[in-house]
């Protein structure tokens, strides 16, 4: 049997950053993901590298800061898969968020930003406001605009895995993980991988299973107590629509939550809804009553390119990604966004990560590495992590 520093359960763009990140260090690692790579919600997601604005609203300061650093960063590391785009924030006379109120909110993104070249904002003055095709103009009060970024959230764990695997990871798909033997010195990992079952000692363990983080715990002996957690479902509509210039960020028209209107592919991309799931049996769809509730924002703002009905129509493509959040108490659009890491006691070896985001995949693979490094002591350097350049 053979032994190795680390082995990672999870092939999104979580586990795919840490074992980049340790690669790097120096550390023999092995991933494993039951499925093919960045073939969940790491590759359904939104598609964007951004510093969340609206998490401004509920105080999460420093998780926009952070965000907006990695943003900054990954337009310089990955340049053929971060691209610059402009928001356009529409605010209306009923609008929830005045334009004092987002004028605010722009300043201080523009401030945690440190003023960097996608810090600015403007408004957009009213002769202009008609070259956003469709967009409804009564009552009307504001046009802002200011930057984030847009990805291939799929390519970009692609290529993070192509430069793990290029620094010596051995990242292994269709290898579910079956059983992790925690021992006082180290874990056993048992694993099925090619129709035939494999074993391999690990100095720690990470589990970033997403989704089915807690069905890698129960795996675990002895037991360990996992966190309780809901499964958030975000969908999305692809529509036959030509794409604008730029990301609309859209208040909802039924609740407080936003949406983005993206182009995608020379097309329009609707997304994202917060549904909580009771559990997850195959491949997550779009409900009626997600569909009904993004168009219907979408038909609130652009009223002359379609009724619901007729949008439907117009839908050639839908996906969803499932995110991992603490069960609390509240909706999941207020709840923090942090990514949660749980070790214990009794389990020294082993590292469960609870939710996470594109945005900041380096820097939860940065504090993961430190764990690494405090439990196993650390290795000779091949790369400098905050150099590895992604294509």
């Amino acid at each position: 049997m053979s032994t190795v520093d680390l082995v990672i359960v999870g092939g999104g763009i979580n586990g795919a950053g840490i074992a980049q990140c340790a690669a790097a260090a120096g550390y023999s690692v092995i991933l494993l993901e039951k499925g093919v790579v960045a073939g969940q919600t790491s590759a359904n997601s939104s598609k964007l590298i951004h510093g969340g604005l609206r998490y401004l609203e509920t105080g999460q300061l420093s998780l926009v800061k952070q965000s907006l650093a990695e943003r900054r960063a990954l337009l310089k590391l990955a340049p053929s898969l971060v691209n610059p785009i402009p928001f356009y924030i529409p605010v209306y006379e009923n609008s929830r968020r005045g334009a004092i109120a987002i004028r605010a909110g722009l300043s201080m993104y523009s401030m945690l930003s440190k003023f960097d070249a996608l810090g600015q904002f403007k408004s957009v003055p009213s002769v202009r406001w008609a070259k956003i095709k469709g967009l409804k103009l009564e009552g009307l009060k504001a046009l802002y605009q200011y930057w984030d970024a847009q990805t291939d959230d799929k390519l970009l764990t692609e290529a993070v895995v192509r430069n793990a695997r290029s620094l010596s990871a051995h990242v292994l798909e269709h290898a579910k993980c079956t059983q992790i033997e925690h021992l006082k010195n180290h874990c056993v990992v048992h694993y099925q991988h090619q129709q035939a079952l494999h074993k391999v000692e690990a100095l720690a363990v990470v589990n970033a299973a997403g989704p089915w983080v807690n069905d890698v715990l129960d795996c675990v002996t002895p037991t360990v107590a996992p966190l309780p957690i809901e499964w958030v479902q975000g969908s999305h509509l692809l529509l036959d629509i030509d794409a604008t210039d730029g990301i609309l960020y859209l208040e909802s028209c039924f609740d407080k939550r936003v949406i983005f209107v993206m182009p995608w592919n020379g097309k329009t991309l609707i997304g994202t809804t917060e549904v909580v799931l009771d559990e997850i049996t195959g491949r997550p769809t779009p409900t009626a009553d997600e569909i009904d509730y993004l168009l219907g924002i979408y038909h609130h703002y652009f009223p002359t390119l379609g009724d619901v009905d007729s949008l439907k129509a117009q839908i050639i493509d839908t996906f969803c990604g499932v995110r991992v959040l603490p069960k609390q108490q509240g909706n999941a659009f207020d709840r923090p966004r942090d990514t949660l890491q749980q070790t214990t006691a009794t389990h020294p070896h082993l590292l469960t990560l609870y939710g996470g985001k594109l945005t900041t995949y380096r820097t939860t693979a940065v504090e993961v590495l430190s764990w690494v490094e405090s439990h196993i002591g650390r290795r000779n350097v091949l790369a400098d992590f905050n150099q590895l350049q992604l294509d």
